[in-house]
């Protein structure tokens, strides 16, 4: 998930294809990548814990990074964007896909 200069910009945006491209309640799945660190994936865990949440990790090859999946149903667009910015916010190197 790239985002631009202008974050609330970027969500706006976002809200709006979520909006036009899934029924409410739906599974999404939210991609993230964090330096390889225990605490960092654990910080991810702890914020969809409790959610139901399906949670895969892959390494890259070299082992710096480590590939976040998380498989969860969320209420609507708004629920889906918190969980970004909450993430953003708490876990310190994360890149959102």
């Amino acid at each position: 998930m790239e985002q631009s200069k202008n974050p609330e910009e970027f969500y706006k945006k976002l809200k709006s294809q979520l909006q036009d491209t899934s029924m409410w309640p739906t599974e999404y799945l939210y991609k993230f990548i964090v330096p390889t660190d225990d605490g960092k994936i654990a910080q991810i865990n702890e914020i969809f814990d409790n959610m139901g949440a399906v949670i895969t990790t892959k390494q890259s090859k070299n082992g710096k990074y480590t590939s976040v999946s998380v498989n969860v149903r969320m209420k609507n667009p708004d629920a889906v964007i918190s969980k970004y910015k909450q993430v953003g916010e708490e876990v310190e190197g994360v890149m959102s896909l």
